[in-house]
């Protein structure tokens, strides 16, 4: 087998580093799509996944997305087609999604808030020749779809999630399939997965696209269902466990965290949205055992609406940004819950808090990569000279499961890794050591150093002295433009549950009780009923610089 030529627009591993993660196992020969058979060979009667709309079992999961795929391949689709996926989490996207790897497509993960800035690009980038969208949400996707398909012209193929009023045309992912014979459609896709080989790409993930549209982020066979393996086993994931998750499955952190992970050891992932009501009433329904949390459910988890998942709640991953004393405290309670704390990202690197680490560095680092070939780097943000255990720094990564290079960007590839192939990523961190074992606290975002004349203030760092305030539930720190110093500090904060909005002396009291340097205090305050987040439940900053730039303009102090 060969893989498949992009023309050069895909970067691939080097072919010494391949090998060697290969012979440490890292790396499988085998198609992901074969993957999820092998777990359904191990476990068929074992329950896969459950949503509010039904479940399926591991043997009635795996039939159904053989149908899918042999239906795709009867409409023309042929392997490394794009598929673009404009979804929310429901059980057909699963049957989307392993559908597509089965018949040898690539998802392309966009989410269902995109609109033509960026799925027009995207399509455009990876020449998407098909479209899966969800019906019934507050926007026509399908009518967006339609559109979207007249401005691509390799966009051929339109299928939907749920029911479009009865109409047949497009056709819906739950009836795909249905009229194929189990036997035949099994033959189509081993016939497939012989023609796969472990360096082509399974999917097309996104960067986050803080500036401009996303980068695409090709991940490969080899690596990509290993790392979702990698970080259930980390936790200790069995047959028996029961995985809550409630941000867009079809996102790096849905996939490889939940979808792959529960899966590869043949767990139940419990899928819910991410309205968090009725997203915590079904996994306590049926006693969630592994949870991962957003920091946009960093609030909704202190409510009682979360109480009834604290009798089954096994393992809980915090993650998105610095945890507080009262949230860490609040999901740990007493018994045998453990909490820890997860870094990740779509280009690939993840890290977690190791089961017996002490509840002093699980509550305060993110603990340490998954895979033994992972490799971390803090290097000085301006060379690639690396700093001392300590101080902090740039966060850069290479692995088994970390890109070597964006889908088609060489310009930014050449200032997004260093000469040997480390992924830069743009979070300040540090390295603490808990013994000899090391531990990384990420301290923010290179973007997120606020330049005051000079002094380079951490965003992230006054962030968490602000909530060490009893009447500060949240805080985000930004910069604004200042004609003199070029930059200050913009706090945007959320009042405790009294309501009541602190003053900027006693914000400033609260500082300097703290000793913290002057030239760090933040000189304007915005308070809000709650923080803006983007699509997977992270602070949107990008939103809160320019809103603090609008306030000034309109204040007249900036033109």
């Amino acid at each position: 087998m060969t893989a498949f030529d992009w023309g050069g627009r895909l970067v691939p591993y080097p072919a010494d580093s391949a090998a060697a993660y290969r012979t440490s196992g890292e790396w499988s020969d085998l198609p992901t799509g074969r993957r999820l058979h092998e777990s359904a060979s191990r476990y068929p009667d074992r329950t896969a996944v459950i949503t509010a709309e039904g479940s399926l079992t591991y043997r009635e999961l795996d039939e159904r997305t053989d149908q899918i795929a042999a239906a795709f391949g009867g409409r023309g689709l042929r392997p490394n087609d794009p598929v673009i996926f404009q979804v929310t989490n429901r059980l057909a996207t699963v049957l989307a999604w392993y559908g597509c790897l089965k018949a040898g497509l690539i998802p392309v993960a966009t989410l269902a808030q995109h609109r033509m800035h960026e799925i027009g690009h995207i399509a455009g980038k990876v020449r998407a020749v098909a479209h899966i969208v969800e019906v019934g949400l507050s926007f026509d996707l399908v009518g967006f779809a339609r559109e979207v398909a007249e401005q691509q012209p390799t966009m051929a193929h339109l299928f939907t999630v749920r029911d479009l009023d009865g109409v047949s045309d497009p056709e819906r992912i739950e009836d795909l399939g249905t009229d194929i014979d189990p036997v035949l459609a099994r033959t189509f896709v081993e016939e497939v997965e012989a023609r796969i080989d472990p360096a082509d790409v399974v999917a097309f993930q996104l960067s986050g696209g803080t500036t401009g549209v996303p980068k695409v982020i090709p991940r490969i066979h080899a690596e990509y269902w290993n790392n979702g393996l990698a970080y259930a086993k980390a936790l200790g994931w069995t047959e028996e466990s029961r995985v809550g998750h409630l941000i867009p499955i079809i996102h790096n952190a849905g996939v490889s965290c939940a979808l792959h992970a529960a899966h590869s050891v043949g767990a139940a992932l419990v899928l819910a949205n991410p309205e968090h009501v009725a997203a915590f009433a079904l996994m306590a329904d049926v006693a969630v055992t592994e949870l991962l949390i957003g920091h946009g459910h960093y609030r909704a988890v202190q409510s009682k609406d979360f109480d009834p998942l604290l009798a089954t709640l096994r393992h809980v991953v915090l993650s998105g940004a610095k945890v507080s004393a009262d949230l860490f405290a609040r999901m740990e309670g007493h018994g045998d819950r453990w909490v820890g704390q997860l870094f990740g990202m779509s280009e690939g690197m993840f890290t977690v808090s190791p089961l017996n680490s002490p509840a002093e560095f699980r509550s305060s680092t993110v603990g340490w990569c998954i895979a033994s070939s992972d490799e971390i780097r803090i290097l000085d943000p301006s060379s690639e000279d690396q700093v001392a255990v300590g101080e902090v720094g740039e966060l850069c990564c290479r692995g088994p499961y970390t890109i070597r290079g964006y889908f088609d960007a060489p310009d930014h590839n050449a200032t997004a890794f260093t000469s040997d192939g480390f992924y830069r990523t743009g979070d300040l961190a540090a390295i603490r050591l808990d013994g000899a074992r090391p531990n990384l606290s990420i301290e923010g975002r290179i973007k997120d150093l606020i330049n005051r004349g000079g002094e380079k203030v951490n965003a992230e760092e006054v962030e968490v002295l602000l909530m060490r305030h009893s009447g500060i539930a949240a805080a985000a720190v930004v910069a604004m433009p200042d004609e003199r110093l070029g930059e200050k500090a913009c706090a945007f904060l959320v009042a405790d549950d009294t309501g009541v909005e602190l003053s900027m002396e006693r914000v400033q009291a609260h500082l300097d009780s703290l000793g913290v340097a002057k030239y760090k205090w933040p000189e304007k305050l915005v308070w809000l009923a709650e923080l803006p987040t983007t699509n997977v439940g992270k602070i949107n900053k990008k939103s809160l610089r320019a809103d603090a730039v609008a306030m000034l303009q309109a204040e007249g102090v900036l033109s």
